[in-house]
């Protein structure tokens, strides 16, 4: 079967067998070994076959479970480090009904909750600054309607 790179080179892609190759995510890197597909001679393209695609995706899928671990390991950390509950912390970032429970299991929370807490880890004093007055309306509270007689 004859294929074709994407790159618009006139050449075939040439088969390659058993060749390992790195998957990479943010600092993590995993070894797979013994995949073979084709690779374009002209720009380097690689098309799996599909049993080496699905083992390739597979280790890039595990590199994202292991950091979203990390990642909730640190924030559990830091949260204790700073005395605080899972609930305590959900106002604080405002995550919603046991957002810090799933982010320490390996939820991933949006960036901006990964930088404060990272924040406050280097910087603790920094806490009363950012938490929000006690007499503050929980947001899963509706608000009441005010009746005029």
């Amino acid at each position: 079967m004859s294929r074709s790179c994407v790159c618009g080179d006139h050449r075939e892609m040439e088969r390659f067998e058993n060749e390992t190759f790195t998957v990479d995510y943010l600092d993590l890197h995993s070894d797979v070994p013994g995949l073979s597909g084709w690779r374009c001679g002209a720009c380097g393209e690689i098309e799996f076959d599909a049993e080496s695609a699905t083992r390739y995706a597979k280790a890039g899928d595990e590199l994202v479970l292991i950091e979203r671990r990390r990642v909730g390991e640190n924030l559990k950390r830091i949260r204790k480090q700073l005395g605080l509950t899972q609930a305590e912390a959900e106002r604080l970032t405002g995550g919603g009904h046991n957002a810090f429970s799933r982010y320490e299991k390996g939820v991933r929370p949006v960036q901006a909750v990964i930088t404060l807490f990272e924040l406050l880890d280097r910087h603790p004093e920094l806490l009363s600054e950012v938490q929000p007055p006690h007499h503050v309306q929980d947001h899963h509270e509706v608000p009441r309607k005010r009746v005029c007689a």
